[in-house]
């Protein structure tokens, strides 16, 4: 655990010194958001903020995963995989939002259904690898143990894989909100691999929270660089493949509790609307509705880190009963 926490450590300091010339790149090649109309009218001001800084946390993660956590350990090439195969799709629908450029085909984000099969696609890779390579296809229950699940494991990965990482990108609206869940996230998981003898699997979670921190930096509000889909998509997909390799993905609605709360959210106001015409919500995804109730940004996002910050504990609690 000490080698995970410094290299942990090292990769916050790193990707808080590269943080600066990142955002002054895509600065200089115009790579800045444009803010939808349909969220709140006081994110207008938002407008023309550098995006993509997604790019920063995978970078970091990348230098310091090959060097210090490669050898001997292959299969963390999963994980750290899935993160690049993912941001890939997640840039591709950042250059569709860049302020000032012409949508692609008329559409402002990659269509709905091409992400989702995208990450099907992914999900069906990953459960292939865990179950037939990996031979990591373990159902965890508190109190209860675990069970092989065999080829099942395959559905589960698809699902596992779409619903973590549809709901980061929901949850990414707020500065700084997404990259503090995450923090939080995958410092859990990371606790729980260690304990589970994974130590390579939870020095990977501490290089993610430590490109985090970095992120955060200059993620919060107000901020001087948005994550974007290229950040947010590929961390859903690494903490969906952790989850799946600790045999723990049952928590992940704990350890998410914010990530379901706002994924519901939006599932909820949808659904109330199709079917009575009325939506429960001031608006969704959940932060937005509690910006308009009157929550300064601020204050919606240290509280939702608070509720995170339960579901981390209760997450560890309850992997300890097994």
């Amino acid at each position: 655990m000490v080698r995970s926490l410094i290299i942990g450590s090292a990769a916050s300091i790193v990707s808080l010194i590269a943080g600066g010339p990142l955002i002054a790149m895509l600065e200089h090649f115009g790579i800045r958001k444009a803010i939808s109309e349909e969220g709140p009218g006081s994110h207008m001001v938002k407008a023309g903020t550098v995006t993509m800084g997604g790019l920063l946390i995978l970078a970091v993660i990348l230098a310091f995963t090959i060097p210090t956590n490669l050898a001997g350990h292959r299969s963390i090439l999963l994980p750290l995989g899935v993160m690049g195969a993912v941001g890939l799709i997640g840039m591709a629908d950042d250059l569709m939002t860049i302020q000032g450029r012409a949508r692609l085909g008329g559409h402002e984000r990659l269509g709905l259904m091409l992400k989702t099969v995208s990450l099907m696609i992914v999900g069906l890779v990953t459960g292939l690898v865990l179950v037939y390579s990996l031979e990591a296809e373990s159902l965890n229950l508190p109190h209860f143990g675990g069970y092989e699940m065999g080829a099942a494991y395959v559905v589960v990965a698809i699902v596992v894989m779409t619903a973590t990482t549809s709901a980061t990108a929901v949850t990414d609206g707020l500065d700084g909100l997404l990259a503090g869940v995450m923090i939080l996230a995958f410092a859990s998981y990371g606790v729980i691999a260690f304990l589970q003898g994974q130590s390579f699997l939870a020095t990977f979670c501490f290089t993610v929270v430590g490109a985090l921190i970095g992120f955060l930096w200059f993620n919060a509000h107000p901020a001087r660089v948005f994550m974007g889909e290229a950040g947010a998509m590929p961390l859903g997909a690494g903490l969906a493949t952790v989850a799946l390799m600790t045999g723990w993905w049952i928590l992940l609605p704990v350890v998410g509790i914010v990530l379901v709360a706002e994924m519901a959210s939006v599932t909820i106001q949808i659904g109330s609307f199709q079917l009575t015409g009325k939506r429960p919500l001031r608006m969704a995804p959940l932060h937005h509705h509690f910006e308009l109730a009157g929550w300064s940004e601020p204050q919606v996002v240290v509280r939702f880190w608070l509720a995170g910050a339960v579901g981390a504990l209760l997450g560890i609690a309850l992997a300890l009963t097994d």
